[in-house]
């Protein structure tokens, strides 16, 4: 068991619990605004639910926070090679346009405990989410639109996402940007399937 099971308990990322809360430092100031200032604001418009972690030992510490919506994969506006790849393992790939997947839209943890490996851990949990026989919804991918910033996108690959497509050029093409554009974020996805205990 890890730290966030042991030492924390997991709740919503509510007002009431923002305002009791130390101010959360994630040590990346897009994310800290969302999550003190506007995430409130998201799930009010229910566009996403945001969630976090609270140290047992002082509930006021927010230990990780994350927010999640639903998304899909559409495999007509991928290019054949990726398509390929994200169809190979799915079952009468022919009637599927798209498949259900679930966005992580932000996740930060707190500069204080990083490097604790609970980067990995908060990852883990999210993923075990979407496979538990409880779950509501199918749900085959997760998806980031990780910040292109060399941290993130390191700790996405470490955590089996990969790009889904294959350079920032490719991607650009696909969602009709000009070449000169500076792509402030990328696309990338986790299949569950390799999770699923009914693989």
């Amino acid at each position: 068991m890890g730290f966030l099971q042991n030492a924390c308990t997991f709740s919503v990322l509510s007002q009431d619990l923002l305002e009791s809360c130390n101010p959360f430092d994630c040590g990346h100031n897009d994310l800290n605004e969302f999550f003190t200032y506007d995430s409130q604001n998201y799930s009010n418009q229910l566009l996403g639910k945001s969630y976090c972690f609270l140290l047992d030992e002082n509930p006021k510490e927010i230990v990780c926070a994350f927010t999640i919506s639903n998304d899909s994969i559409k495999t007509n506006f991928l290019p054949n090679n990726r398509k390929k790849r994200v169809n190979k393992e799915i079952p009468r790939v022919k009637h599927f346009k798209s498949y259900p997947a679930v966005l992580i839209g932000r996740l930060g943890v707190s500069s204080k405990y990083k490097k604790n490996g609970l980067g990995k851990e908060l990852m883990d949990f999210i993923k075990s989410w979407f496979i538990d026989e409880e779950n509501k919804t199918g749900c085959r991918f997760v998806v980031v639109d990780s910040y292109n910033e060399e941290i993130p996108l390191a700790y996405y690959q470490k955590n089996s996402f990969e790009f889904l497509f294959s350079s920032p050029e490719q991607e650009k093409e696909y969602m009709g940007l000009s070449k000169d554009y500076q792509l402030k974020t990328r696309l990338m996805y986790f299949d569950l399937i390799v999770l699923s205990p009914y693989d």
